[in-house]
Protein backbone atom coordinates (compact mmCIF):
# COMPACT_ATOMS: atom_id res chain seq x y z
CA UNK A 1 0.00 0.00 0.00
CA UNK A 2 0.96 3.36 -0.70
CA UNK A 3 1.34 6.02 1.75
CA UNK A 4 -0.60 9.58 0.80
CA UNK A 5 1.39 12.06 2.35
CA UNK A 6 -0.06 15.24 3.74
CA UNK A 7 1.04 18.96 2.27
CA UNK A 8 3.33 19.27 5.00
CA UNK A 9 5.03 16.24 4.58
CA UNK A 10 5.38 16.96 1.02
CA UNK A 11 7.55 20.29 1.99
CA UNK A 12 9.37 19.53 4.72
CA UNK A 13 11.97 16.65 5.18
CA UNK A 14 11.25 13.24 7.22
CA UNK A 15 12.66 14.82 10.11
CA UNK A 16 10.49 17.54 10.15
CA UNK A 17 6.98 16.09 9.82
CA UNK A 18 8.05 12.69 12.13
CA UNK A 19 7.43 12.09 16.09
CA UNK A 20 11.23 10.86 16.53
CA UNK A 21 11.96 13.84 19.17
CA UNK A 22 9.30 12.27 21.59
CA UNK A 23 7.52 15.00 22.76
CA UNK A 24 4.28 13.12 22.98
CA UNK A 25 4.36 11.03 25.85
CA UNK A 26 3.45 11.60 29.56
CA UNK A 27 7.45 12.68 30.34
CA UNK A 28 6.63 15.98 28.08
CA UNK A 29 3.33 16.04 28.75
CA UNK A 30 3.52 16.26 32.61
CA UNK A 31 5.57 19.38 31.72
CA UNK A 32 2.78 21.02 30.04
CA UNK A 33 0.31 20.59 32.01
CA UNK A 34 2.92 22.56 34.69
CA UNK A 35 3.72 25.08 32.41
CA UNK A 36 -0.50 25.88 31.43
CA UNK A 37 -0.91 26.00 35.53
CA UNK A 38 2.50 25.96 37.68
CA UNK A 39 2.44 26.29 41.20
CA UNK A 40 3.19 29.78 42.90
CA UNK A 41 3.36 29.96 46.82
CA UNK A 42 0.93 33.21 46.63
CA UNK A 43 -0.13 33.92 43.04
CA UNK A 44 -1.14 30.46 42.27
CA UNK A 45 -1.27 28.26 45.66
CA UNK A 46 -3.18 25.41 43.96
CA UNK A 47 -1.33 24.92 41.05
CA UNK A 48 1.03 21.86 39.84
CA UNK A 49 4.00 21.58 41.66
CA UNK A 50 6.99 20.87 39.40
CA UNK A 51 8.53 17.58 40.34
CA UNK A 52 9.54 15.93 36.66
CA UNK A 53 12.50 18.20 36.62
CA UNK A 54 15.56 17.10 37.43
CA UNK A 55 17.05 20.01 38.46
CA UNK A 56 19.58 20.70 41.64
CA UNK A 57 18.92 23.79 42.96
CA UNK A 58 20.08 23.14 46.64
CA UNK A 59 23.66 25.07 46.54
CA UNK A 60 22.47 28.02 44.14
CA UNK A 61 23.78 30.33 47.15
CA UNK A 62 27.41 29.06 47.18
CA UNK A 63 27.55 29.77 43.39
CA UNK A 64 26.21 33.11 43.77
CA UNK A 65 27.90 34.21 46.40
CA UNK A 66 31.09 32.89 44.45
CA UNK A 67 30.07 34.80 41.59
CA UNK A 68 29.74 37.91 43.67
CA UNK A 69 32.95 37.55 44.70
CA UNK A 70 34.55 37.06 41.83
CA UNK A 71 33.59 39.40 39.20
CA UNK A 72 36.38 38.81 37.11
CA UNK A 73 35.10 35.65 36.07
CA UNK A 74 32.74 37.10 33.60
CA UNK A 75 33.79 39.05 30.83
CA UNK A 76 30.27 41.20 31.03
CA UNK A 77 31.32 42.90 34.49
CA UNK A 78 33.92 45.96 34.73
CA UNK A 79 35.98 44.05 36.55
CA UNK A 80 36.09 41.47 33.80
CA UNK A 81 35.84 43.41 30.24
CA UNK A 82 39.56 43.82 30.40
CA UNK A 83 39.23 39.85 28.74
CA UNK A 84 36.21 40.70 26.58
CA UNK A 85 37.57 41.41 22.53
CA UNK A 86 39.95 38.21 23.32
CA UNK A 87 37.27 36.08 24.38
CA UNK A 88 34.41 37.13 22.43
CA UNK A 89 36.37 37.25 19.01
CA UNK A 90 37.97 33.35 20.02
CA UNK A 91 35.97 30.26 19.02
CA UNK A 92 38.02 27.03 18.19
CA UNK A 93 36.40 24.66 18.65
CA UNK A 94 39.16 22.75 20.25
CA UNK A 95 37.62 24.61 23.29
CA UNK A 96 40.10 27.27 25.72
CA UNK A 97 42.88 25.02 27.13
CA UNK A 98 42.01 26.31 30.71
CA UNK A 99 38.83 25.21 30.20
CA UNK A 100 39.70 21.84 28.96
CA UNK A 101 41.97 21.42 31.98
CA UNK A 102 39.88 22.83 34.50
CA UNK A 103 36.82 20.06 33.46
CA UNK A 104 38.87 16.92 33.36
CA UNK A 105 40.15 18.02 36.70
CA UNK A 106 36.92 18.64 37.98
CA UNK A 107 36.15 14.68 36.84
CA UNK A 108 38.75 13.47 38.78
CA UNK A 109 37.71 15.64 42.08
CA UNK A 110 34.58 14.18 41.14
CA UNK A 111 35.10 10.83 41.54
CA UNK A 112 37.78 10.97 44.48
CA UNK A 113 40.89 11.30 42.55
CA UNK A 114 40.43 7.65 41.81
CA UNK A 115 41.47 8.48 37.82
CA UNK A 116 42.94 10.94 35.79
CA UNK A 117 41.88 12.54 32.69
CA UNK A 118 43.74 13.89 29.56
CA UNK A 119 42.57 17.08 28.75
CA UNK A 120 43.18 16.81 25.16
CA UNK A 121 40.58 13.84 25.20
CA UNK A 122 38.10 16.22 26.29
CA UNK A 123 35.41 17.12 24.02
CA UNK A 124 32.73 19.83 24.20
CA UNK A 125 29.13 19.69 23.39
CA UNK A 126 25.87 21.47 23.98
CA UNK A 127 25.16 19.68 26.72
CA UNK A 128 24.74 16.17 27.21
CA UNK A 129 22.19 15.92 24.71
CA UNK A 130 24.59 17.18 21.96
CA UNK A 131 27.44 14.58 23.44
CA UNK A 132 24.81 11.65 23.26
CA UNK A 133 23.53 12.67 19.45
CA UNK A 134 27.92 13.53 18.65
CA UNK A 135 28.95 9.94 19.93
CA UNK A 136 26.06 7.97 18.15
CA UNK A 137 26.89 9.58 15.17
CA UNK A 138 30.17 8.73 15.37
CA UNK A 139 29.70 4.84 16.48
CA UNK A 140 26.59 3.83 14.55
CA UNK A 141 25.28 4.17 11.42
CA UNK A 142 20.98 4.77 10.87
CA UNK A 143 19.48 1.32 11.83
CA UNK A 144 21.88 -0.21 14.05
CA UNK A 145 21.29 -0.27 18.17
CA UNK A 146 22.44 0.45 21.17
CA UNK A 147 21.80 -1.42 24.06
CA UNK A 148 19.93 -0.14 26.88
CA UNK A 149 19.01 -1.18 30.32
CA UNK A 150 15.60 -0.29 31.93
CA UNK A 151 14.14 1.67 32.81
CA UNK A 152 16.25 4.81 31.60
CA UNK A 153 16.09 8.25 30.89
CA UNK A 154 13.32 9.56 28.30
CA UNK A 155 15.20 11.91 26.56
CA UNK A 156 17.87 8.98 25.25
CA UNK A 157 14.85 8.39 22.58
CA UNK A 158 15.34 11.71 21.17
CA UNK A 159 19.16 12.43 21.78
CA UNK A 160 20.36 9.16 20.01
CA UNK A 161 17.67 8.67 17.82
CA UNK A 162 15.64 11.29 16.49
CA UNK A 163 18.31 12.61 14.15
CA UNK A 164 21.11 9.83 14.07
CA UNK A 165 18.48 6.81 12.59
CA UNK A 166 19.82 4.82 15.56
CA UNK A 167 17.64 2.21 17.33
CA UNK A 168 17.67 1.73 21.18
CA UNK A 169 16.81 -2.02 22.65
CA UNK A 170 15.71 -2.24 26.13
CA UNK A 171 17.43 -4.57 28.50
CA UNK A 172 15.09 -5.83 30.99
CA UNK A 173 15.68 -4.94 34.67
CA UNK A 174 13.39 -5.93 37.18
CA UNK A 175 11.86 -4.83 40.94
CA UNK A 176 12.80 -8.07 41.97
CA UNK A 177 16.92 -7.40 42.01
CA UNK A 178 16.25 -3.93 42.79
CA UNK A 179 16.57 -3.23 39.06
CA UNK A 180 20.19 -4.34 38.48
CA UNK A 181 21.77 -5.26 35.21
CA UNK A 182 22.67 -8.93 34.83
CA UNK A 183 24.86 -10.24 32.48
CA UNK A 184 21.74 -13.15 31.47
CA UNK A 185 19.62 -9.50 30.47
CA UNK A 186 22.46 -8.77 28.52
CA UNK A 187 22.87 -12.03 26.32
CA UNK A 188 18.98 -12.04 26.17
CA UNK A 189 18.42 -8.22 24.62
CA UNK A 190 21.77 -9.24 22.30
CA UNK A 191 20.23 -12.83 20.94
CA UNK A 192 17.24 -11.09 20.27
CA UNK A 193 18.71 -8.31 18.08
CA UNK A 194 20.57 -11.00 16.36
CA UNK A 195 17.70 -13.15 15.53
CA UNK A 196 15.70 -9.80 14.47
CA UNK A 197 19.13 -9.04 12.49
CA UNK A 198 19.78 -6.07 13.97
CA UNK A 199 23.05 -5.00 14.44
CA UNK A 200 23.96 -4.07 18.03
CA UNK A 201 27.34 -1.44 17.76
CA UNK A 202 27.08 -0.84 21.56
CA UNK A 203 25.90 -0.71 25.48
CA UNK A 204 24.86 2.38 27.21
CA UNK A 205 25.00 2.64 30.63
CA UNK A 206 23.73 5.29 33.00
CA UNK A 207 25.62 5.40 36.36
CA UNK A 208 24.36 6.92 38.95
CA UNK A 209 20.55 6.04 37.17
CA UNK A 210 18.53 8.10 36.28
CA UNK A 211 15.77 7.37 37.45
CA UNK A 212 16.76 4.72 40.07
CA UNK A 213 18.90 6.23 41.74
CA UNK A 214 20.98 3.98 42.38
CA UNK A 215 25.10 3.01 41.45
CA UNK A 216 26.26 0.38 39.88
CA UNK A 217 28.79 -1.89 41.72
CA UNK A 218 31.97 -2.73 41.18
CA UNK A 219 30.69 -6.49 39.57
CA UNK A 220 28.34 -5.34 37.71
CA UNK A 221 30.71 -2.63 36.23
CA UNK A 222 33.47 -5.64 35.20
CA UNK A 223 30.47 -7.47 33.88
CA UNK A 224 29.86 -5.48 31.17
CA UNK A 225 33.15 -4.64 29.97
CA UNK A 226 33.96 -8.03 29.40
CA UNK A 227 30.47 -8.09 27.89
CA UNK A 228 31.41 -5.17 25.43
CA UNK A 229 35.08 -6.92 24.68
CA UNK A 230 33.76 -10.13 24.20
CA UNK A 231 30.76 -8.50 21.65
CA UNK A 232 33.34 -6.11 20.39
CA UNK A 233 31.22 -3.34 20.51
CA UNK A 234 31.17 -0.02 22.11
CA UNK A 235 30.05 0.90 25.95
CA UNK A 236 29.04 4.82 26.31
CA UNK A 237 29.12 5.33 30.33
CA UNK A 238 26.66 8.16 31.00
CA UNK A 239 28.07 9.94 34.42
CA UNK A 240 26.21 13.15 34.79
CA UNK A 241 24.92 12.40 37.77
CA UNK A 242 28.36 11.29 39.22
CA UNK A 243 29.01 14.13 41.71
CA UNK A 244 25.41 13.79 43.56
CA UNK A 245 25.96 10.73 45.29
CA UNK A 246 24.90 11.45 49.33
CA UNK A 247 25.84 8.26 50.63
CA UNK A 248 27.12 4.60 50.39
CA UNK A 249 27.13 3.17 48.25
CA UNK A 250 29.71 5.65 46.75
CA UNK A 251 30.11 6.06 42.76
CA UNK A 252 32.81 3.86 40.79
CA UNK A 253 33.41 5.75 37.73
CA UNK A 254 33.98 3.14 34.19
CA UNK A 255 37.34 5.24 34.05
CA UNK A 256 38.48 3.50 37.23
CA UNK A 257 37.29 0.12 36.19
CA UNK A 258 39.24 0.15 32.61
CA UNK A 259 42.60 1.30 34.91
CA UNK A 260 42.91 -1.63 36.48
CA UNK A 261 42.08 -4.08 33.76
CA UNK A 262 44.76 -3.85 30.87
CA UNK A 263 42.69 -6.80 28.87
CA UNK A 264 40.34 -3.77 27.82
CA UNK A 265 40.15 -2.76 24.82
CA UNK A 266 40.26 1.20 25.43
CA UNK A 267 39.37 2.40 21.68
CA UNK A 268 35.66 1.22 23.05
CA UNK A 269 35.39 3.22 25.56
CA UNK A 270 33.57 6.13 25.78
CA UNK A 271 32.13 8.30 29.06
CA UNK A 272 29.70 11.25 28.82
CA UNK A 273 29.67 13.86 31.30
CA UNK A 274 27.70 17.44 31.63
CA UNK A 275 27.71 19.94 34.87
CA UNK A 276 23.97 20.28 34.59
CA UNK A 277 23.40 18.16 37.17
CA UNK A 278 26.51 18.35 39.41
CA UNK A 279 26.73 22.03 39.31
CA UNK A 280 22.83 22.74 38.56
CA UNK A 281 24.24 24.07 35.57
CA UNK A 282 21.76 23.21 32.77
CA UNK A 283 21.12 26.61 31.02
CA UNK A 284 24.97 26.88 30.63
CA UNK A 285 24.48 23.97 27.91
CA UNK A 286 28.08 22.48 29.01
CA UNK A 287 27.89 18.56 27.94
CA UNK A 288 31.07 16.59 27.33
CA UNK A 289 32.16 13.35 25.65
CA UNK A 290 35.89 12.10 27.03
CA UNK A 291 37.02 9.35 24.89
CA UNK A 292 39.49 6.94 24.80
CA UNK A 293 39.64 6.31 21.00
CA UNK A 294 41.50 8.88 18.62
CA UNK A 295 38.92 8.49 15.77
CA UNK A 296 36.03 9.58 17.60
CA UNK A 297 37.42 12.28 19.71
CA UNK A 298 38.90 13.76 16.34
CA UNK A 299 35.37 13.21 14.82
CA UNK A 300 33.81 14.42 17.37
CA UNK A 301 35.78 17.38 17.83
CA UNK A 302 34.61 18.74 14.45
CA UNK A 303 30.94 17.84 15.01
CA UNK A 304 31.23 20.12 17.46
CA UNK A 305 31.09 22.79 15.40
CA UNK A 306 27.18 22.62 15.40
CA UNK A 307 26.97 22.66 19.05
CA UNK A 308 30.00 25.03 20.68
CA UNK A 309 30.15 26.43 24.41
CA UNK A 310 30.22 30.03 24.26
CA UNK A 311 33.53 31.06 25.35
CA UNK A 312 32.17 33.59 27.61
CA UNK A 313 30.33 30.58 29.41
CA UNK A 314 33.94 28.53 29.20
CA UNK A 315 35.61 31.49 30.45
CA UNK A 316 33.62 31.48 33.52
CA UNK A 317 33.47 27.92 34.14
CA UNK A 318 37.12 27.65 33.80
CA UNK A 319 37.77 30.35 36.38
CA UNK A 320 35.02 29.12 38.76
CA UNK A 321 36.31 25.10 38.67
CA UNK A 322 40.03 26.43 39.13
CA UNK A 323 39.36 27.62 43.11
CA UNK A 324 39.61 23.70 44.14
CA UNK A 325 39.02 25.35 47.37
CA UNK A 326 35.81 25.89 46.46
CA UNK A 327 35.18 23.19 44.44
CA UNK A 328 35.74 20.79 47.25
CA UNK A 329 33.47 22.95 49.49
CA UNK A 330 30.81 22.47 47.03
CA UNK A 331 30.80 18.88 46.51
CA UNK A 332 30.80 18.62 50.39
CA UNK A 333 27.89 20.40 50.98
CA UNK A 334 25.84 19.43 47.74
CA UNK A 335 26.70 15.73 49.11
CA UNK A 336 24.90 17.00 52.90
CA UNK A 337 21.94 19.06 51.16
CA UNK A 338 20.93 16.22 48.60
CA UNK A 339 21.04 13.54 51.90
CA UNK A 340 19.65 15.89 54.08
CA UNK A 341 16.65 16.52 50.55
CA UNK A 342 16.35 12.84 50.56
CA UNK A 343 15.64 11.61 53.78
CA UNK A 344 12.71 14.37 54.18
CA UNK A 345 11.01 13.48 51.29
CA UNK A 346 10.94 9.38 51.69
CA UNK A 347 10.22 9.62 55.14
CA UNK A 348 7.31 11.80 54.24
CA UNK A 349 6.39 8.87 51.51
CA UNK A 350 7.04 6.06 54.08
CA UNK A 351 4.72 7.84 56.76
CA UNK A 352 1.62 6.80 54.22
CA UNK A 353 2.66 3.85 53.60
CA UNK A 354 4.55 5.06 50.29
CA UNK A 355 7.63 2.78 49.52
CA UNK A 356 10.59 4.04 46.84
CA UNK A 357 13.76 2.16 46.06
CA UNK A 358 16.84 2.49 48.12
CA UNK A 359 19.14 5.16 46.52
CA UNK A 360 22.75 7.07 47.13
CA UNK A 361 22.15 9.27 44.27
CA UNK A 362 20.04 11.66 41.67
CA UNK A 363 18.11 14.55 42.31
CA UNK A 364 15.07 12.02 42.67
CA UNK A 365 13.52 9.18 43.73
CA UNK A 366 12.12 5.94 42.30
CA UNK A 367 8.27 6.11 44.39
CA UNK A 368 6.71 2.74 44.13
CA UNK A 369 3.41 3.27 43.86
CA UNK A 370 2.27 -0.56 42.29
CA UNK A 371 -0.92 -0.74 45.68
CA UNK A 372 -2.70 1.91 44.58
CA UNK A 373 -3.03 0.73 40.93
CA UNK A 374 -6.90 -0.19 40.16
CA UNK A 375 -5.42 -2.83 37.92
CA UNK A 376 -1.57 -3.84 37.78
CA UNK A 377 -1.38 -2.50 33.72
CA UNK A 378 0.02 0.40 32.74
CA UNK A 379 -3.14 1.36 31.51
CA UNK A 380 -3.91 1.45 35.50
CA UNK A 381 -0.79 3.66 35.52
CA UNK A 382 -1.43 6.57 33.14
CA UNK A 383 -4.89 6.21 35.22
CA UNK A 384 -3.23 6.81 38.55
CA UNK A 385 -0.56 9.23 36.93
CA UNK A 386 -3.54 11.22 35.69
CA UNK A 387 -5.12 11.65 38.99
CA UNK A 388 -1.87 12.74 40.29
CA UNK A 389 -1.84 15.44 37.43
CA UNK A 390 -4.99 16.25 37.56
CA UNK A 391 -6.49 16.16 41.08
CA UNK A 392 -3.03 16.05 43.32
CA UNK A 393 -1.32 18.79 40.72
CA UNK A 394 2.08 17.14 41.04
CA UNK A 395 4.04 16.67 38.00
CA UNK A 396 5.43 13.13 38.29
CA UNK A 397 6.84 10.83 35.58
CA UNK A 398 5.13 7.54 35.26
CA UNK A 399 8.11 4.44 34.88
CA UNK A 400 6.36 3.78 31.68
CA UNK A 401 7.83 6.60 30.15
CA UNK A 402 11.71 5.51 31.46
CA UNK A 403 10.69 1.87 29.55
CA UNK A 404 9.95 0.48 32.77
CA UNK A 405 9.16 -3.15 32.50
CA UNK A 406 6.69 -3.39 35.93
CA UNK A 407 3.73 -0.23 35.97
CA UNK A 408 3.14 1.27 39.14
CA UNK A 409 6.61 2.85 39.49
CA UNK A 410 7.04 6.92 39.26
CA UNK A 411 9.81 9.04 39.14
CA UNK A 412 9.75 12.43 41.92
CA UNK A 413 12.28 14.91 41.35
CA UNK A 414 12.91 16.92 45.30
CA UNK A 415 15.74 18.74 44.12
CA UNK A 416 14.46 21.59 42.14
CA UNK A 417 11.85 22.83 44.56
CA UNK A 418 12.06 24.56 47.82
CA UNK A 419 11.78 23.19 51.64
CA UNK A 420 8.21 24.80 51.89
CA UNK A 421 6.89 23.34 48.42
CA UNK A 422 8.47 20.07 49.53
CA UNK A 423 5.84 20.50 52.71
CA UNK A 424 3.37 21.28 50.44
CA UNK A 425 3.58 18.45 47.83
CA UNK A 426 4.18 15.99 50.65
CA UNK A 427 0.61 17.17 52.76
CA UNK A 428 -0.86 16.74 48.96
CA UNK A 429 0.17 13.04 48.70
CA UNK A 430 -1.00 12.70 52.09
CA UNK A 431 -4.43 13.90 51.32
CA UNK A 432 -4.57 12.27 48.77
CA UNK A 433 -3.46 8.81 49.93
CA UNK A 434 -5.96 9.06 52.77
CA UNK A 435 -9.26 9.74 50.45
CA UNK A 436 -8.02 6.92 48.23
CA UNK A 437 -7.89 4.67 50.98
CA UNK A 438 -11.35 6.26 52.85
CA UNK A 439 -12.58 5.79 49.33
CA UNK A 440 -11.47 1.96 48.48
CA UNK A 441 -11.27 0.97 51.89
CA UNK A 442 -8.01 -0.90 50.65
CA UNK A 443 -5.04 -0.68 52.93
CA UNK A 444 -1.18 0.35 51.66
CA UNK A 445 1.64 -1.67 52.67
CA UNK A 446 1.26 -0.22 56.34
CA UNK A 447 -1.63 -0.53 58.57
CA UNK A 448 -2.05 2.75 59.89
CA UNK A 449 -5.27 4.11 61.22
CA UNK A 450 -5.53 7.88 59.64
CA UNK A 451 -5.03 9.65 62.76
CA UNK A 452 -1.48 7.82 62.56
CA UNK A 453 -0.88 9.41 59.30
CA UNK A 454 -1.79 12.43 60.50
CA UNK A 455 0.55 12.56 63.63
CA UNK A 456 3.46 11.26 61.86
CA UNK A 457 2.91 13.88 58.95
CA UNK A 458 2.64 16.65 62.00
CA UNK A 459 5.63 15.50 62.99
CA UNK A 460 7.09 15.82 59.52
CA UNK A 461 5.91 19.10 59.37
CA UNK A 462 7.40 20.22 62.61
CA UNK A 463 11.37 18.68 61.42
CA UNK A 464 10.86 20.61 58.18
CA UNK A 465 9.83 23.71 59.80
CA UNK A 466 13.26 23.58 61.50
CA UNK A 467 14.70 24.09 58.61
CA UNK A 468 12.53 26.33 56.80
CA UNK A 469 13.45 28.90 54.21
CA UNK A 470 17.78 27.66 55.05
CA UNK A 471 20.30 28.60 52.93
CA UNK A 472 19.78 25.66 50.90
CA UNK A 473 15.89 26.48 50.10
CA UNK A 474 15.95 27.45 46.12
CA UNK A 475 13.46 30.32 46.74
CA UNK A 476 15.58 31.83 49.39
CA UNK A 477 17.99 32.77 46.01
CA UNK A 478 17.78 36.46 45.15
CA UNK A 479 18.02 34.78 41.30
CA UNK A 480 15.07 32.52 42.37
CA UNK A 481 13.03 35.29 43.46
CA UNK A 482 13.33 37.73 40.68
CA UNK A 483 11.87 34.76 38.46
CA UNK A 484 8.66 33.95 40.45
Amino acid sequence: MVKVLNKQEQLLSRIATNDGHGENSPYFDGWKAYDTDPFHPINNQAGVIQMGLAENKLCFDLIEKWVMNNPRASICTPEGADDFREIAIFQDYHGLTEFRQAVSRFMEKVRGDKVSFDPDRIVMSGGATGAHESLAFCLANPGDAFLVPTPYYPGFDRDLKWRTGVQLLPVACESANDFRLTREALESAFEEAEVANIRVKGLLLNNPSNPLGTVMDKETLLEAVEFINEKNIHLICDEIYAGTVFTQPGFISIAEIISANPKCNLDLIHIVYSLSKDLGFPGFRVGIIYSYNDGVVSCARKMSSFGLVSTQTQHLIATLLSDEIFVEKFLAESSDRLAKRHEVFTRGLSQVGIGSLKSSAGLYCWMDLRRMLKEATFEGEMELWRMIIHEVKLNVSPGSSFHCSEPGWFRVCFANIDDETVRIALRRIRNFVLQSKAGSGKKLCRRKSNLEVSLSFRRLDEMMMGNMMSPHSPMSSPLVQART
